[in-house]
């Protein structure tokens, strides 16, 4: 005969729903530190990480994890994210232009800092470009020779970003040789140019440099800022912009480098 189940008088029995809220407040901390462990995240990313709570509230079968694919390595490490290896690029690459950039900076003729762009370093001397000129003085090549080597040994994408002045192509260049602008995005586009080609004659790759001309519509320095060289020299600059792209990609039989493609084509839906 089975000996019958002692009941434990000081137990009262759980209800149900208690075990279930006790599930969804379990899966809820783990999503918000999930959050916040994972830093900056792109909306493919969350998307994936998402995919084993499919079925939303409720009871789950369980054995849900993360397909195979680009991300496999990962496992379930949040950390290993692709944009958390990105960030540690970029955080190697704005130390070293720091490091390189130092006396520059200290002189207020070099700004580094990071954006959404990337890793931005602002060359804003007075005496990196005259008023209403694209021609290179001597004080900028010095700077873009020491750009060259940081461009070179991190091997990444960049882009070079002219600007100028609202009133600087009503002043004539001091360079008799040099030609009429016809506005201010002339004007940034030909300083953007001749730093890129002075770059390559530096040994900079080519086809990882992009060119782009603000004009004068993004201004370091306002109207109401105006009146010293310095201030002046901080819209007519040019700025190095070190892209969040990966290393350049080549194919076996390709000369030369390819942008990345989308990450949104990487990443399985």
């Amino acid at each position: 005969m089975a000996k019958k189940k002692e009941e434990c008088p000081t137990c009262e029995e759980i209800p149900i729903w208690l075990t279930t809220n006790a599930d969804m407040t379990n899966l809820l901390l783990t999503f918000f530190i999930m959050i916040v462990s994972t830093g900056k995240s792109i909306p493919k990313e969350i998307q994936l990480i998402l995919s084993p709570f499919a079925n939303n509230l409720g009871f789950f079968e369980g054995g849900q994890t993360l397909e195979k694919g680009r991300l496999e390595e990962m496992g379930m490490n949040l950390e290993t994210l692709p944009s958390q290896a990105t960030g540690r690029s970029l955080a190697k690459a704005k130390a070293q232009a720091r490091s390189i950039f130092q006396p520059e900076i200290q002189a207020k003729k070099v700004r580094v800092e990071e954006n959404e762009r990337g890793i931005v370093i602002s060359l804003v001397g007075a005496d990196y470009f005259e008023p209403g000129s694209a021609q290179l003085t001597p004080a900028i090549e010095e700077a873009l020779k020491k750009a060259s080597y940081l461009l070179k040994d991190l091997n990444r994408y960049s882009r070079i970003e002219g600007y100028a002045g609202s009133k600087e192509v009503e002043i004539e260049s001091p360079f008799k040789q040099e030609r009429k602008y016809i506005n201010s995005w002339d004007l940034a586009s030909a300083r953007s140019i001749q730093v890129v080609t002075y770059l390559q004659s530096l040994g900079v790759e080519p086809s990882l440099m992009q060119v782009v001309s603000y004009g004068s519509y993004r201004p370091l320095a306002y109207e109401g800022d105006l009146g010293t060289p310095e201030s002046e020299a901080h819209n007519r600059r040019v700025d190095i912009v070190i892209l969040p792209y990966k290393e350049p990609i080549k194919n076996k039989f390709e000369n030369k480098s390819r942008i990345p493609p989308s990450i949104e084509n990487l990443i399985p839906d």
